[in-house]
Formats: C-alpha cells, sequence, structure tokens
C-alpha cells in the first residue's frame, strides 16, 4: 500500500507536506494508541472537545475520515491505519534529530538505546558491550526492558537502536539476525508439592496449577513452550503473567504453580536449592533470541559501531557456540 501522501495529486501532496501541523500528527498517533479521546487527553494533559478539534482538523486538512467513532466504538479506519503507520515513522526519526545533531561533531560520541527482553543471558553479547566500551570509551548505553512485542515497536518506530528479543511475525521494514537459541523446562519452587521429588512423569504435573510469560500462547513468540505446557496436561487457567522473566521466576519460587524458564539461566536457583526442574527433561522446546534493527533508521556512530560489532561476531561464531543449554 503506497503512503497517503503519494495518493494524492502531486499539487495536494506539495501542498499538505508544506502545510500540515506535526502536532496533529502526534495527537492523531496518541489518539489511535490510547482507544479513546478521554484518554488521550489525560496522556497529552489537553481538554476533550481540543482533542476532538484536532482530529476533526486532521480529516478536513487530508479530507479522509480517520477514526470511526459511535458509543461503544473506537477503530481506525483504513485511511486512519494508514496515516498511523506512516506517523510512527515520522516520529521516529524527529525523536532521533536531537542525538544525530549532538554526535555530529565528535566520531566516538554517540548514545545507543538497546530495546532487550527480560534477562537475555549471553556470554557473546556481553563480550560485544565490553569490547564496544573499550573502543569507544566516550559513547553511552541504555537498556530498556520490555515485553518483546514492545521491543519490536520501539525499533519500528526507530525509538531504539536495536532490540535483542524473541520474534514471532517478521516485519518486512526490520533486518533479523539469531542471536543465540536457549531451552525452556518447566520448574516449581520450594513449597509446591512436587518440588525434590524424583522419579516424576509428566502425568505427575497433570492439573498443576501454572505460571507463565505474557506471550506463553499459541500465536505468539513462546508457541513451543505453550505446547509443553498443554503436553504437561498443566491446569488450563494460568494463575500468575508477567512480560519480566524474573516475575515469573519470584512466583514459581513463591510456590504459585508451575512454570516455563530457560535451563541456562536458572542453573545457578536450581543448584542453589531455589528451584526444581520437572518433566520433561529432554526433547525442551527450543527458543530463539533475536538482534533486531530498522535498516531505514539513521543510525549515529556509536549506534552503527555496535551494531556492525555485534553482528560480525554473530556470523563468526558457529551456532553451536551460541547455543545454551
Amino acid at each position: 500500500m503506497k503512503p497517503m501522501i503519494e495518493t494524492l495529486r502531486p499539487i495536494q501532496a506539495e501542498r499538505l507536506a508544506r502545510e500540515l501541523d506535526w502536532n496533529l500528527l502526534r495527537t492523531f498517533i496518541v489518539l489511535a494508541q490510547s482507544g479513546s479521546v478521554t484518554r488521550a487527553a489525560d496522556k497529552l494533559r489537553l481538554k476533550q472537545p481540543t482533542v476532538s478539534s484536532a482530529l476533526k482538523r486532521l480529516e478536513d486538512r487530508l479530507g479522509r475520515k480517520l477514526i470511526h467513532r459511535k458509543p461503544g466504538q473506537f477503530e481506525l479506519t483504513e485511511a486512519g491505519d494508514l496515516l498511523f503507520r506512516e506517523a510512527i515513522e515520522i516520529q521516529g526519526a524527529i525523536l532521533r534529530l536531537g542525538t544525530l545533531m549532538r554526535d555530529v561533531t565528535d566520531e566516538v560520541r554517540g548514545h545507543v538505546e538497546i530495546a532487550m527482553a527480560s534477562h537475555v543471558v549471553s556470554p557473546l553479547f556481553d563480550d560485544t558491550l565490553r569490547e564496544f566500551h573499550e573502543r569507544h570509551p566516550a559513547a553511552t548505553l541504555s537498556i530498556n526492558v520490555s515485553a518483546s512485542k514492545d521491543a519490536l515497536e520501539a525499533v519500528t518506530a526507530r525509538r531504539a537502536s536495536m532490540a535483542v528479543c524473541l520474534v514471532r511475525d517478521r516485519n518486512p521494514k526490520l533486518e533479523y539476525l539469531r542471536l543465540f537459541r536457549e531451552f525452556f523446562g518447566l520448574f516449581c519452587g520450594p513449597p509446591h508439592p512436587l518440588f525434590g521429588r524424583t522419579g516424576l512423569t509428566k502425568a505427575d504435573l497433570a492439573g498443576q496449577s501454572a505460571v507463565s510469560f505474557v506471550t506463553d500462547r499459541l500465536e505468539d513468540a513462546l508457541r513451543p513452550v505453550t505446547l509443553m505446557r498443554a503436553e504437561a496436561d498443566l491446569e488450563d487457567r494460568v494463575v500468575g503473567t508477567s512480560a519480566n522473566l524474573e516475575e515469573v521466576r519470584r512466583m514459581i519460587i513463591a510456590g504459585l504453580g508451575v512454570g516455563p524458564l530457560p535451563a541456562h539461566v536458572v542453573k545457578r536457583d536450581v543448584r542453589d536449592g531455589l528451584l526444581w526442574q520437572l518433566p520433561p527433561y529432554e526433547n525442551l522446546p527450543e527458543i530463539a533470541v533475536h538482534v533486531v534493527w530498522n535498516p531505514k533508521a539513521k543510525t549515529n556512530r556509536a549506534e552503527s559501531a555496535l551494531l556492525d560489532m555485534l553482528l560480525t561476531k554473530i556470523r563468526e561464531t558457529p551456532i553451536e557456540q551460541r547455543t545454551y543449554l
């Protein structure tokens, strides 16, 4: 589908590019993300009539209905959905201008923002960060932990330099390279009746309560883990969920239920008596963690240097050395 501005006649498109108020687009983005005028007004700290008026002015300027609004209904039209996706990219470019301008005078300075899924454990990634800092000590880093879905959205919108996360469906606008693969097992904590028991089989797990990740669904990135839970015949109702591995671990240790965790990440917890691994013990579900970046993003020198260094290390390291059991 062509960008909205390209669907207009050349004279209209030129006038739109010249006269369109960015603040209207910004308001529309918040509206689309909020799903209601009331919530959008709260986020923008504006009055509801002001937000409604901004939407009306934008629709008049574009000559398109952008949102269907009725009692109990709030959804983007086809034109609204198209505008939202284009506006997100424009917003990302604007947000990055400050960083680009700040770094233009110094080759070694720059800030790298990494959107990271929770508790990524990868020696290769850690070594890359160490070498990057040694080579570019004036560069700065920030790592923001979130759900993989949110990390991918941050890269798409160009709010983040790169993401390190799980991937289910690939966005053709982004680039992907597998960083490592890990294997998930099922675990319980000391208060659980199965803790410390040997000789267990899958049948012993039947009907036990479960905790898990918010992405533990058939249609999401942890589909293999969902299937493992189903095969273990755990209770269908998941009593606790989180996007953060540490919080899933906390609920398992507290005895809320049986839950999945990356086996290599919790080896110390098992050794220290905080967790107990349950069946199955073989053919554990494999999950891949990827590095994701936006090839259309204008990167500063630090971002380019770190991404190039990381991709080179990945490509030079056999997958067997990037497989954690």
